[in-house]
């Protein structure tokens, strides 16, 4: 008996979930978007190398998830998820970065982002990461987790250091590795004067003296990471 027509109609296609990818590594982005299209429900509705155009992105796209590099020409990762969340608050945001998920995870979260993953975790993780903070779960490593936790009982030293604006701890960050003031300009796109700024504004806040408190500071807040 030959099927109706009703009969052999093929069932519709997955709604596809819309993403945003904002790096500033133009191989990297290309690489993480064709991961994205290996994937029947998800798909790259834009690409941006910076904040300002990811922002007017945002706007015109309205993505259903943000997924954003920590090192951004201008502003900083960190800035554009709080920018990105002033401007929707009810967008999901994944930070994907290769900076180390154990200086920077915790922040993102309390600013109010879904999720962390390391570049180095690989497409699969990265791709379990994106389809969980769509679930609208959290995700960061098992490890980070319990360092989240255990960040409520941390030390009155990481109480104080926790009061640096975020650009405040990438400078202490930088320092900490062993960067100098050029360097950390050249690193964060700023100009030195706005790097002394900055270190005189962490000294002031740790109540540090001098830079070479500054730095004993940051090279011992370094250790107690490892």
């Amino acid at each position: 008996m030959p099927k109706s027509p009703s009969s052999t109609k093929k069932s519709p296609s997955p709604a596809r979930h819309r993403l945003l990818i904002v790096d500033d590594h133009p191989v990297f982005r290309a690489g993480l978007a064709s991961l994205i299209r290996l994937e029947e429900d998800l798909e790259v509705c834009a690409e941006a190398g910076d904040a300002a155009h990811a922002l007017t992105l945002i706007e015109h796209h309205s993505p259903d998830l943000l997924l954003i590099d920590m090192s951004l020409p201008g502003r900083s990762g960190l800035e554009l998820l709080k920018d990105a969340r002033s401007l929707l608050p009810s967008l999901p945001i994944l930070v994907i970065s290769m900076h180390d998920e154990t200086v920077y995870a915790e922040r993102v979260i309390r600013a109010g982002g879904r999720g962390y993953i390391m570049k180095q975790a690989g497409p699969d993780n990265i791709i379990a990461a994106i389809r969980r903070v769509l679930s609208g779960s959290v995700f960061v490593s098992d490890a980070m987790s319990a360092r989240i936790l255990d960040s409520l009982s941390r030390s009155p030293s990481a109480t104080s250091i926790s009061s640096l604006s975020d650009r405040e701890f990438e400078v202490f960050h930088l320092i900490g590795q062993g960067h100098d003031a050029q360097q950390i300009a050249a690193s964060l796109h700023l100009s030195i004067k706005t790097v002394d700024t900055h270190r005189a504004t962490i000294r002031r806040k740790l109540g540090l003296k001098s830079n070479t408190e500054l730095i004993h500071r940051a090279i011992q807040w370094i250790g107690t990471q490892a």
